[in-house]
């Protein structure tokens, strides 16, 4: 399997090219413009970035549309080019973690301090959503989007088999084996090339020993630690029992889903959008629980979070348009549209989610009962980032290779790490 390393490689040329062809934002003159282009990898809500881009027209003059990539490996290699060339985006999407530490320390990505201070003393922002947009003691991009994890879960299925949702690990699995003996698939698994690859391996091990998952996140711990190697095991037996769909299927967790094809999928509440494209109703069709810990000792659940920035470039083509979007993108106004047309939450605290059982969601997650857990995608350093997901994807096909994946996964985590002199 080629690593996402050398895909992103082989593509950056094809994506560069492609951007040149379809890259002209509004007013390539460097004047003040009136539209700006957002790159982004999130196609599917091209739809959704339509309608802020005619509601920001309508209030502060400024429209934007959506240029969407459905492929990752090909929006990246886009917009690292971007960074060498002409052709740069007025906004653009990313995730946190290492990944923005990696462009932030490049100086490529526009300070946002400012932004952040004003929202937080307005309320539109908070602080403790500050620290994963913090880099050195300053803050880049805004929050697009902020999600919570848990299981979506067919509520007509569970209905059949007389099923509730879990309120323990023990629950959980009793619930797995339940539908594997009515002859369904109790979770939806990921695919091979699949970019959330992690999500199994991340939900076990925060579930287990959060405090050993943080440590991998900061070159404290090893991958080879007999904590991790036991999350793997106890991953194996779960495929080993057949609870998982195919990984070597490639349709949407959500076709998944609507099909019946998994009972269950682990996903961020962004997946609520998807569920509601396929004309499926949250608290009908399906519900959502947060997943219990894998250690019933544990004194909080882990809970894993993720907050996606929207960024511009230090040298983006209209510096004060991107940075008068950023502004209006994290007020209320913005932000209520945002997300209650997508079904969602969000990172604005003062936004009134119209959904009552997202409301319910949001609710539950600041209730004191949870210990947030960033999410591995943004929680691991870019380089090893890189071989967990092409090593775990390898897993779900081959779950013998645990040790092997591990082992691989280290080697890249110790390099990273003596670079940063840990």
């Amino acid at each position: 399997m080629p690593s996402m390393r050398l895909r992103v490689t082989a593509l950056a040329t094809g994506a560069a090219m492609l951007a040149l062809a379809s890259c002209s934002s509004g007013n390539d003159s460097g004047g003040s413009k009136s539209e700006l282009k957002l790159y982004n990898d999130k196609g599917a809500w091209s739809q959704f970035f339509d309608q802020m881009g005619a509601q920001s027209k309508t209030e502060i003059g400024l429209g934007m549309k959506p240029v969407g990539y459905t492929d990752e490996p090909t929006y990246t290699a886009f917009i690292k080019a971007s960074f060498r060339t002409k052709v740069k985006p007025d906004l653009f999407t990313w995730s946190t973690g290492g990944r923005l530490t990696e462009i932030v320390k490049q100086k490529q990505v526009a300070d946002t301090t400012d932004i952040w201070q004003a929202a937080i003393k307005s309320g539109d922002l908070s602080a403790d959503l500050a620290k994963y947009y913090t880099i050195d003691g300053k803050q880049y991009c805004v929050p697009l989007n902020t999600a919570y994890w848990g299981m979506f879960y067919n509520k007509k299925m569970f209905a059949k088999y007389k099923l509730k949702p879990p309120a323990t690990w023990a629950e959980l699995e009793n619930l797995a084996r339940t539908l594997k003996s009515k002859g369904e698939t109790p979770f939806n698994h990921t695919t091979p090339t699949s970019l959330f690859s992690f999500v199994w391996f991340e939900q076990l091990l925060v579930g287990t020993n959060p405090d050993l998952y943080e440590k991998l996140g900061t070159g404290q711990a090893s991958y080879t630690d007999p904590g991790v190697v036991d999350v793997m095991k106890r991953w194996k037996t779960m495929i080993d029992a057949g609870w998982f769909s195919n990984p070597g299927d490639k349709a949407d967790p959500a076709d998944h889903f609507k099909s019946g094809k998994a009972a269950m999928v682990s996903s961020g509440t962004w997946f609520n959008t998807s569920m509601t494209q396929r004309q499926l109703k949250l608290g009908e069709d399906y519900g959502f629980f947060f997943i219990p810990n894998v250690n019933p000792s544990l004194p909080k659940t882990s809970l894993v979070f993720e907050s996606g920035p929207l960024c511009s470039l230090t040298k983006a083509p209209d510096p004060a348009a991107s940075t008068k979007f950023l502004k209006w993108w994290v007020t209320p106004a913005a932000q209520e549209k945002w997300a209650n047309s997508r079904g969602d939450v969000s990172g604005n605290p003062r936004v009134k989610i119209a959904q009552p059982e997202l409301s319910k969601i949001t609710k539950e997650a600041a209730g004191g009962e949870y210990r947030l857990m960033q999410r591995y995608f943004e929680a691991a350093p870019a380089p090893v980032l890189t071989a967990a997901l092409d090593g775990l994807s390898g897993f779900t096909v081959k779950p013998d290779t645990y040790m092997k994946v591990l082992e691989t996964i280290q080697k890249a985590n110790e390099q990273y790490w003596k670079t940063q002199g840990n």
